[in-house]
């Protein structure tokens, strides 16, 4: 049975971001053009691509941060975030150290190095690094409460879900069943 957890919204939206960058690299390549050496060349039809590249950019770049979403399919936690999808078995999860952090608190386990990941402010997703250096797979949304879940074979996973504690009952719960039934 697959049961989906909600996922906390990032304080900003994302594509805002996206709409300024995408913007300001526009009107630069614009000017780069504009006083560019060849005169002769045509620039409108530049313009207009460069301008086509990044409204398409633009949406994809917005759709993707919007894909964010957290189920507990059977034995399994299914994470999706942005690009990047992690299935993980309920066995590899440590929930005896599972627990509730705020990350102002616990530096220690704040997403510092991209590795393959997203990230925008107030928004990482995808493969991190900690202080530590301790692999993540992160989808971070809210850095005040952050689930995080040790993996037995190394590294971590951090969950920004509107009711963490939730997700963190319901593991425990399929964990005992589990154990229950061996």
């Amino acid at each position: 049975m697959r049961r989906e957890f909600a996922v906390a919204e990032p304080p900003h939206d994302p594509r805002w971001l996206i709409a300024i960058l995408a913007g300001m690299s526009m009107l630069g390549g614009w000017i780069l053009l504009a006083f560019g050496t060849n005169r002769h060349v045509m620039q409108l039809p530049y313009m207009a691509s460069t301008a086509t590249i990044f409204v398409v950019l633009f949406f994809v770049i917005g759709r993707v941060a919007r894909r964010r979403a957290v189920a507990l399919d059977g034995g399994t936690l299914d994470v999706l975030a942005t690009f990047h999808r992690r299935r993980i078995p309920m066995q590899e999860i440590d929930l005896e150290k599972a627990r509730v952090i705020d990350l102002a608190e616990h530096t220690e386990w704040r997403p510092l190095w991209k590795t393959n990941g997203f990230a925008m402010p107030g928004f990482s997703a995808g493969w991190f690094r900690s202080r530590n250096w301790t692999r993540l797979f992160c989808l971070v949304t809210d850095r005040q409460r952050v689930l995080l879940l040790p993996v037995r074979t190394g590294g971590a996973l951090l969950l920004s879900l509107e009711r963490p504690a939730e997700l963190l009952d319901a593991m425990r719960a399929t964990d005992d069943g589990a154990g229950a039934r061996r």
